[in-house]
């Protein structure tokens, strides 16, 4: 579920979504954001698709424009558009999870309604010790208001503390053709390595658990990494699916309101750069699920482990530093992540680092890397010491989320034709 940030925006078409052919076959669409716009790494992305929609839910009402730009001379819509993202608790919290992620959260929150959530359901679809996920959870929530997630802006909470993301997922799952699922090429893998006979029946619809978690908060936009593309689209589809099958008149018959039961989200791509690879191979996306600790600089890896990790990452014995030559994966890699936690433009690193050698530059990478990380550290620590306030902004985050969550379930029983309590 998670990457981000955006300055400017496309307009969004407001046309009434339509019902793709493809979703009567049981067929997903291909072709879903082949294109990108190529844009400064401060910036952000979003990607307009036909199909976009306003939601006519009780629980959502739409602002009067679709127009999200974000410039200061832009009129400024009563309604704040929402984004929902998350993080699983499974690991420790990596230089990817906030580069790609958290630290873009920063930003969104001052613009738009924003939830933040630790997606602990989704962390159960592989092997886990069931202690170590209630401890890694409370340590996840801790980390993202050690980043700056502000809780006077965004609502932070655990996922399973919201029962209806478990009850819409099973609503969608009844809706969702086992061909879409069996195409998911996170499933493919995921279920290679582990073993067809050891794969629980969650790995396959982890995807409809995600699309409840989106569409369960109508939400505007949603942050997505190259990763969860197909995802996304699978989403997409869903809601197209939901409103065609049970909204406008079907809706309103059963006496709903009518019209789009789920607002259709639209997906807000990373910036350039945001993608923070593997220390040991360049090739590869900075993972939790990676056996070697070596491979990633974990937010709470105190000062000399970083210093070891940088020290002993892997490089290459061309002459000079450079972005974006294929050759040079790991030099394109760390020059990004220097340039991420310093806050300075590629241009400038590029003219900085060029005639550097490794050992100049690792050791500059080094301190740029424990400058940035030490007050976040420090700040987890007070937080983490202060267990009543830390239950306090979940219970608050929970309750939030349900009010918006609750609406969007109620409106989806009713148009199912479910009988209510």
């Amino acid at each position: 579920m998670g990457r981000t940030v955006i300055s400017q925006f496309l307009n969004l078409s407001t046309t009434s979504p339509r019902f793709p052919s493809s979703l009567l076959k049981g067929q997903i669409k291909n072709g879903f954001l082949k294109k990108t716009q190529q844009i400064h790494p401060g910036n952000l992305i979003l990607l307009q698709n036909r199909t976009s929609s306003r939601c006519c839910c009780s629980n959502a009402a739409p602002s009067e424009t679709n127009d999200a730009s974000a410039s200061s001379d832009s009129p400024v819509s009563s309604v704040r558009k929402r984004i929902v993202s998350g993080v699983q608790p499974t690991g420790s919290v990596h230089l990817g999870n906030y580069l790609g992620a958290i630290k873009n959260w920063i930003t969104l929150q001052n613009t738009y309604e924003t939830l933040f959530f630790i997606v602990d359901l989704h962390a159960i679809t592989l092997p886990y010790e069931p202690k170590q996920l209630s401890e890694a959870t409370r340590s996840t929530a801790a980390i993202y208001l050690a980043c700056g997630v502000d809780t006077s802006k965004s609502s932070v909470f655990v996922q399973s503390h919201v029962r209806a993301h478990a009850e819409l997922m099973w609503l969608l799952s009844a809706v969702t053709p086992i061909g879409w699922l069996n195409k998911m090429i996170q499933f493919k893998e995921k279920s290679r390595k582990a073993g067809d006979e050891n794969v629980g029946a969650g790995l396959l619809t982890y995807p409809v658990l995600m699309a409840s978690d989106i569409l369960l908060y109508q939400s505007d936009f949603v942050p997505v990494g190259a990763d969860q593309k197909q995802h996304m689209e699978l989403t997409r589809e869903l809601a197209e699916r939901v409103n065609y099958l049970y909204g406008g008149r079907k809706w309103k018959k059963m006496g709903g309101r009518g019209g789009s039961i789920f607002k259709v989200p639209e997906p807000l791509i990373p910036p350039a750069g945001a993608r923070v690879m593997s220390l040991t191979d360049g090739l590869s996306k900075m993972s939790k699920s990676d056996p070697s600790d070596q491979s990633r600089i974990n937010l709470l890896d105190p000062k000399d482990v970083i210093k070891n990790k940088i020290k002993r990452c892997k490089t290459d014995s061309l002459p000079g530093l450079e972005f974006d030559n294929p050759d040079r994966p790991e030099c394109n890699n760390l020059l990004s992540v220097y340039q991420l936690v310093t806050g300075k433009s590629k241009e400038e690193v590029a003219r900085e680092c060029h005639d550097m050698n490794w050992g100049t530059f690792k050791s500059l990478l080094t301190d740029a890397l424990i400058n940035h990380l030490h007050p976040i550290q420090v700040r987890y620590e007070e937080i983490m010491s202060d267990s009543a306030y830390l239950d306090d902004v979940l219970l608050d985050g929970a309750t939030k989320a349900a009010d918006i969550a609750d609406a969007t379930l109620n409106n989806v029983y009713q148009a199912m034709g479910f009988l209510r309590r």
